[in-house]
């Protein structure tokens, strides 16, 4: 008898990729399957369309809330789920039919809390992206030191749509809501508690990118969370690193100096005021680590120069960035 697996699937406003979805989901070889859908508050029609699609099939079950975000939607998932494991599947994506029949097996064969398959990037004309994440040739188990090395060092997936997890683990951890980058948060201290990750070669999880939602023309003064919260996420893998894997100092400091590269790179020049609290103090960070900067064996020769020239002078370099990119019509 096949142990029950919840696939959790958060759904915001999202009428024209939410059929290919759950029809993905429906379609798995691994039949003992409960889909269960979060409206997160939708508005659009899509509140009544989960409606129509558990009409469908008996397996769907539908649970409406006010809108709360992704990890509201997903912790909301997880209590009412009835299965021994957890997936999640994000609902502009869609996935393999063997997906969770490959993740169950290894589960049960390598006796891990934790299965990945690997994943791939597909535009709105069905063209294959370049990989975020690259497979591996082979199946293997990665132990939670490596794989928080991997993470650390920009070349890990922190997505839990890739996985399936024992449902036992959710009971201590959940994701944390009201911010982004969630999935980072809650795996790197999820991984203090397992054994290891079997990770899996097929691409399997096909991540949907629609034309122009990451190139869209933005205000000079928007700015997402996101940049904060990866750099509260650093200071937490720092903190872990140091109390579990003190080995992996090296990529803790390389990763939490990246981080604030990043913050500094996308915040918008008119926050950067002394008024601003967060942006003195990561300023400050890079300042009492410039050594670091200097030293650090993990760092790239590209992120130690912009390292150097915005510790020196973040303001001042960021003018002038703008100003070259207005120049060569990248604005």
């Amino acid at each position: 008898m096949q142990d029950l697996i919840s696939v959790i699937v958060p759904v915001y406003n999202i009428l024209d990729c939410l059929p290919r979805c759950v029809e993905s989901i429906c379609r798995q070889t691994y039949s003992n399957l409960e889909i269960i859908l979060v409206d997160d508050g939708s508005t659009d029609g899509t509140e009544r369309l989960v409606e129509e699609l558990a009409a469908q099939d008996s397996r769907i079950r539908v649970f409406h809330k006010e809108n709360g975000g992704s990890s509201s939607a997903r912790n909301l998932g997880i209590r009412q789920a009835k299965g021994r494991w957890l997936g999640f599947v994000d609902s502009d994506d869609f996935i393999g039919p063997r997906m969770y029949e490959r993740l169950a097996e290894a589960l049960l064969r390598e006796g891990l809390p934790m299965a990945q398959i690997s994943r791939d990037e597909i535009d709105e004309k069905g063209n294959r992206l370049p990989d975020v994440c690259e497979p591996p040739e082979q199946p293997f188990v990665c132990r939670p030191g490596a794989f928080m090395r991997q993470l650390l060092l920009h070349r890990g997936d922190c997505s839990y749509c890739t996985k399936l997890t024992s449902r036992e683990l959710f009971e201590k951890n959940t994701f944390p809501e009201g911010v982004l980058n969630e999935d980072f948060h809650l795996l790197i201290r999820m991984l203090r508690d397992i054994q290891g990750v079997a990770i899996l070669p097929q691409q399997d999880y096909h991540v949907f990118y629609r034309a122009g939602s990451n190139t869209r023309k933005r205000s000079k003064d928007e700015f997402s969370r996101v940049f904060v919260d990866i750099v509260d996420n650093a200071d937490l893998a720092a903190t872990i690193v140091e109390e579990k894997y003190p080995e992996l100092k090296p990529e803790a400091i390389r990763f939490s100096l990246c981080q604030r590269l990043d913050y500094l790179l996308h915040i918008p020049v008119s926050r950067m005021n002394r008024e601003n609290s967060f942006y003195r103090s990561v300023v400050a960070y890079l300042r009492r680590h410039w050594r670091d900067t200097l030293s650090n064996p993990c760092l790239t020769g590209r992120d130690r120069w912009y390292l150097l020239l915005l510790t020196a002078a973040p303001g001042t370099v960021r003018r002038v960035h703008r100003w070259k990119m207005k120049i060569s019509g990248q604005m």
